[in-house]
Order: C-alpha cells, then sequence, then structure tokens
C-alpha cells in the first residue's frame, strides 16, 4: 500500500543481466509494489527499532545498475555521508537514484528533517548530474513516495 493519494510514477524496474548485489529484485519490472516490497526486504531486517538506508542506482534508461545499504541509525534518525552515497553512483555510472530509509514508529510520513535532506540530496544529486528519483518511506505496513506526496 502506499500512503499517498497515488501512486508514485516508479521507473521501469529492469534486472540487469548480471547482479550486482546478492538481493536484486526476483519482481516483473515496472510494478511499484515490487519495488517497494523489495526496499522492504533490504531495510526491515535485524534491529526493527533501527533506522535504515538502501539506495537503487539507475542508469539513463532507468535500467537497474545496482543497490546498496548505506546507512543504520537509531529509533528517530539516522547518519549518512553523502560523499559514500555519490561515490558508489559515480563510480557505477548511475544516472537515477531512488533513496529508501524506514521508520521504525510504523509512521510513513516525512519528518521536517526527511524533506530537508531530501531537498539537500536532490541539490546536490542535480549538481553531479544525477537525478534523484524518488525517496520512499517504508515501514512494515506501508509506504510513503517523497515524489507522490509533492516533497520532491
Amino acid at each position: 500500500m502506499i500512503a499517498t493519494l497515488e501512486k508514485p510514477r516508479l521507473p521501469v524496474f529492469r534486472k540487469p543481466q548480471q547482479p550486482a548485489t546478492q538481493h536484486a529484485p526476483q519482481h516483473a519490472p515496472g510494478q511499484a509494489e515490487a519495488m517497494v516490497d523489495y526496499l522492504r526486504r533490504c531495510i526491515i531486517t535485524g534491529r526493527a527499532s533501527a533506522e535504515r538506508f538502501h539506495a537503487v542506482f539507475l542508469d539513463a534508461r532507468r535500467t537497474y545498475l545496482g543497490d546498496t545499504s548505506l546507512g543504520m541509525g537509531l529509533d528517530f534518525a539516522l547518519t549518512l555521508r553523502m560523499r559514500d552515497l555519490f561515490s558508489r553512483a559515480l563510480s557505477i555510472g548511475a544516472s537515477g537514484l531512488i533513496i529508501a530509509h524506514n521508520h521504525p514508529s510504523g509512521d510513513c510520513r516525512p519528518s521536517a528533517c526527511d524533506i530537508a535532506s531530501t531537498h539537500r540530496l536532490k541539490e546536490v544529486a542535480g549538481a553531479l548530474d544525477i537525478e534523484l528519483i524518488d525517496h520512499l518511506i517504508i515501514t512494515e505496513r506501508s509506504a510513503y513516495s517523497m515524489r507522490a506526496g509533492g516533497d520532491l
């Protein structure tokens, strides 16, 4: 379930010919639900009370290049070094980026900090010719697309 009035317009998510990670998605391409389900499995693992951050890297045709977990925090915040995120994106030639993090509280609405951080990430990405396609906030039962919600 996407917690906005409309479903996000996520990119076509094609499986790579050679998976970049062991977590490559196994769902049909182009399904927002498959993307959310995949990211939920990547993010909501282990310590359920910690916020976790995950990034999916796409090329100019929005084909999957790889993905990685980059940050882990406490129950209400996480620390992420933009340098690590964009270094990885540039090293694999990514033109697009979908980022996601969880809210252990179960409330997928973005905080003021989430919105401000997303705007900053979008600025840095744009300066590097990388499109921040979406920022998803995921809980065990729902997800929020910052693009569809008008926060991106």
